[in-house]
């Protein structure tokens, strides 16, 4: 796969945006650090009002209006948007508290089991086959959990709300044909008037931190132009490579985040812990080989 990679200077491409995206993706917790003494709830609002913002001119240099404007003049899609936008800022809430509670290792827990989820959801909802690999790797990772409640007295909420509510968007957002910039943006403009509510609320209280903070102020906003950008990278990646590579490529952001949380915050890795990670890594080995062998048949096949 690597060799024939690099003869093809869009797989090439394709790669160095695929690392972008996830690189990004995975230092997240390092800019979300910086927001100290702001809420997890306050930097959501405003990630969502300045994602739209961007996005706004984003679209319009790009002259994108088209599957936007088919978007909003079809209500009946709007409803699995709506759900997509819903989940995406629970997902977003949870992982900036996450960061902000130095929970790091829970967030890289959650988007490991993410493809996990999938395998779940895509069996238990869309009524999909699941390969025996498949179902094996599944089982491992719900015994790592379990092991987890088991033996530390506490169920990895965080984890299992990040992968969750991650994996329950990827299905609603399997449903709308819309691509991956301009349905952010759909999201972000259903979910701007919850945003502004929000955001008016805060200022009436008098507990809001924009603008009384210069550097913080730049934070907020700079939090949704980073929202924007490795989504348009792993667009770019998503055009050019193969699901395999995309697949593999995956897992650099839960890995970073996991070097992180231990380098960087001194989370405390505990011998039941680095058990349950150490089951997660092997069942995600058993899903990537069986995924991997499954689309070399229908290769082959084809």
């Amino acid at each position: 796969m690597l060799s024939s990679t690099s003869r093809d200077p869009e797989a090439v491409k394709g790669v160095m945006f695929g690392l972008t995206a996830y690189i990004m993706w995975g230092c997240f917790p390092l800019f979300f650090a910086l927001f100290q003494g702001i809420p997890a709830f306050e930097i959501l609002v405003h990630r969502i009002l300045w994602s739209c913002l961007f996005l706004v001119g984003l679209i319009s240099l790009l002259r994108r209006w088209s599957p936007v404007a088919a978007a909003l003049v079809q209500p009946q899609r709007l409803g699995r948007v709506l759900a997509c936008a819903l989940l995406i800022a629970f997902n977003w809430g949870i992982y900036i508290y996450a960061v902000e509670s130095k929970q790091v290792l829970q967030a890289s827990l959650g988007y490991f089991l993410t493809p996990l989820v999938n395998v779940a959801l895509g069996m238990l909802v869309l009524r999909e086959v699941m390969a025996r690999l498949q179902l094996i790797a599944l089982g491992l990772a719900s015994l790592a959990i379990a092991i987890q409640f088991f033996m530390l007295g506490e169920l990895p909420w965080i984890s299992l709300l990040l992968a969750l509510s991650f994996g329950s968007y990827g299905l609603f957002r399997k449903q709308i044909p819309l691509d991956g910039l301009s349905g952010l943006f759909v999201e972000t403009l259903l979910l701007l008037p919850l945003a502004l509510i929000a955001l008016t609320w805060l200022n009436w209280q008098g507990e809001s931190h924009f603008l009384y903070d210069v550097p913080m102020s730049a934070l907020l906003v700079i939090s949704g132009v980073l929202t924007a950008l490795p989504l348009m990278a792993f667009a770019g990646a998503a055009r050019r490579l193969r699901l395999a590579t995309l697949g593999f490529l995956m897992y650099i952001n839960p890995s970073i985040q996991f070097l992180i949380a231990l380098a960087v915050f001194d989370e405390k890795l505990s011998i039941i812990q680095l058990a349950t990670f150490v089951m997660i890594w092997a069942s995600l080995a058993l899903y990537s080989w069986s995924s991997w062998q499954s689309r070399t048949r229908q290769t082959v096949a084809s």
